[in-house]
């Protein structure tokens, strides 16, 4: 019953969740902060049969476009390169080069 709810939330955010054929694997399709709002779900959640998913959408991370870092800063409270670093997993020159934009430096 608990696949259901996560797969329920998963769909309620927009995101498009089939099954690949008739195997046991899926497919999901989803911008950026659509994979976020699926992470933050599982993390609030504390489920511990859900964490796998997070650990791989968390791995998605790695593979943001500047636009994209820059959008997940414009909506950040406090944008500090620690918690841009945190909140994206991008790197450092990454996460200055954001900043600098942000603040007209580049």
């Amino acid at each position: 019953m608990k696949a259901y709810a996560l797969k329920a939330h998963i769909r309620q955010l927009g995101c498009e969740l089939s099954r690949i054929g008739r195997s046991r694997n899926w497919q999901l399709k989803a911008n950026f902060s659509q994979l976020q709002a699926i992470v933050e779900f599982i993390e609030h959640e504390h489920e511990d049969s859900w964490l796998w998913l997070a650990k791989l959408l968390r791995k998605e991370y790695k593979f943001l476009s500047y636009e994209n870092i820059l959008a997940v800063a414009t909506r950040m409270d406090q944008v500090t390169v620690t918690a841009l670093m945190a909140k994206t997993d991008c790197t450092l020159a990454q996460a200055r080069k954001v900043l600098d934009a942000l603040e007209g430096l580049d």
